[in-house]
């Protein structure tokens, strides 16, 4: 690559793309935070991946803690297709209270299809003011390959917006995100009253260190992820019905 090509790659990677020692933000889970070296990268695209809907809500409620914890106290943009709504579900204001997310503080989209989904998401990371975008995408459109990934990736960087994409019913495919999550729901450690939000989330991607699995309670009065008050790993561990290789290999 001559020159030219170097200085038009610097002008559009940020100097967060460029340098080491990214901002990130620690997520709380010492397992998770260690696996990604001091926390989740902020200005950058990260995937949450449901592989059928029986855990979609799972993967929305997921993403939404990690765009509590990058957002601060800043406005989140919540794009999806109307397709996503018919057939995983509404969002639910109740449920966003019940993770600590105002309603208030989500500016919801909806689209027509998946094109018009990432043209939203795009014009989204270009907005500062923002401290997340969350785009739903369900199935394997064609219009979301390695380009369209590469593309968000560069505009979250460049705004410094974290984009959050999730995938509903989807296998993962080559991808420009620095980290790929599979979610499912697991079960709370507390079996006699309403307990914490927990999920069973497996790092498949990790651009920049090394990949693990937990179950991760979400804290709702202290906003961060934790270890569960009880091991609930037998929960998480039937994973059998996902080619969770096949997803280490799409990375």
């Amino acid at each position: 690559m001559g020159d030219a090509g170097l200085s038009a790659l610097r002008n559009l990677l940020s100097p967060q793309e460029l340098v080491e020692g990214q901002a990130r933000v620690l997520l709380g889970h010492a397992g998770t935070d260690a696996c990604l070296k001091g926390g989740l990268i902020k200005g950058a695209l990260h995937e949450v991946f449901a592989f059928d809907s029986s855990h979609a809500g799972a993967a929305s409620g997921f993403a939404a803690c990690l765009a509590l914890r990058v957002a601060a106290k800043k406005k989140l943009l919540w794009i999806r297709q109307d397709f996503s709504a018919l057939e995983f579900g509404e969002l639910c204001a109740t449920g966003l209270l019940e993770l600590g997310l105002d309603p208030e503080r989500v500016i919801l989209v909806r689209t027509a299809d998946a094109a018009s989904v990432l043209r939203a998401a795009g014009e989204g990371l270009a907005c500062a003011a923002l401290g997340a975008v969350i785009a739903e995408i369900p199935s394997e459109p064609k219009i979301l390959d390695l380009v369209a990934s590469r593309r968000l990736n560069f505009a979250a960087a460049r705004a410094g917006v974290t984009a959050l994409l999730v995938r509903l019913g989807a296998e993962p495919d080559a991808s420009a995100a620095e980290t790929r999550w599979v979610v499912r729901g697991a079960q709370s450690a507390n079996d006699e009253e309403w307990g914490a939000p927990a999920f069973a989330a497996e790092l498949v991607r990790n651009r920049h260190g090394e990949t693990g699995d937990w179950v991760m309670e979400w804290s709702v009065d202290h906003g961060i992820f934790r270890e569960p008050a009880a091991d609930t790993r037998a929960v998480a561990a039937a994973l059998g019905d996902r080619p969770a290789a096949a997803a280490r290999r799409a990375g």
